[in-house]
């Protein structure tokens, strides 16, 4: 499997898992909610039954009252993720020196960096954050915050660098090196060398020396931590805002 579709795979969980490790952020709702299960035929008993109006009124009541406390929750929620952050936090400026452009994508789960070094392109695809929260022990990476990143380096044309790495705050971990040629037809299964951590450790090192010398470094990924946790909160509202317009609807 290639590293974009690992990607956006994993991609697709983080955001899930932000919420529940940091549940404290939003307030959490239990929905309650009742069906109305009838079969054909006894729908027509029922309407043929002087008591069965009472019943399917019930029924009918009980359904509405489903709907309602279901759009309460979503209002509930989004009240509780719109008071989680403040205004400030919300428009977190880019601070002095960072060397990308951003595109945030809206809509997405990704936001898009670039920059261009000694006649190199970098991009960067920067994914949701890995929240960890309570008493883990921060000695071990495993129990830090993290975000994915995938890291392309080319030039102006030929094959180009993609490095799969996790950023946590207070280091960079390359997990993946693979050389992609675009004029490589994708029904080829290309070589991608081995595991990183396989690599002699000199080669590690001049990798990692070649990333933070094009911007991959900890104050980079410091603030893109907090830009996308606003990010995360910023999609989310939007999200149940489209849950809470089909139910206005």
């Amino acid at each position: 499997m290639s590293l974009n579709k690992l990607i956006r795979s994993a991609s697709r969980l983080v955001p899930i898992a932000v919420r529940a490790s940091a549940g404290s952020r939003w307030c959490s709702h239990r929905h309650h909610s009742s069906a109305f299960s009838a079969t054909v035929n006894g729908r027509v008993k029922d309407l043929q039954s002087p008591r069965s109006f009472p019943s399917i009124l019930h029924r009918y009541s009980t359904e509405i009252s489903s709907d309602e406390s279901l759009l309460k929750s979503v209002e509930y929620e989004i009240e509780c993720a719109n008071d989680s952050y403040s205004v400030t936090e919300a428009e977190e400026e880019v601070p002095e020196g960072f060397p990308f452009k951003i595109e945030n994508r809206v809509g997405s789960e990704t936001v898009s960096l670039t920059r261009e070094y000694q006649g190199e392109t970098i991009s960067v695809d920067v994914y949701m954050p890995n929240l960890v929260t309570g008493d883990e022990d921060d000695d071990d990476a495993s129990n830090q915050s993290s975000i994915p990143l995938v890291v392309k380096t080319s030039k102006r044309s030929g094959p180009y660098l993609e490095f799969g790495c996790t950023a946590y705050p207070d280091e960079i971990v390359i997990d993946s090196l693979s050389v992609k040629d675009p004029e490589n037809s994708e029904d080829q299964i290309a070589y991608e060398g081995p595991d990183f951590g396989d690599l002699d450790e000199n080669l590690q090192k001049a990798l990692h020396r070649y990333l933070e010398i094009r911007g991959i470094k900890a104050s980079t990924t410091n603030f893109l931590h907090g830009y996308m946790i606003n990010k995360d909160t910023t999609e989310y509202v939007e999200w149940l805002k489209k849950i809470q317009k089909f139910l206005q609807a």
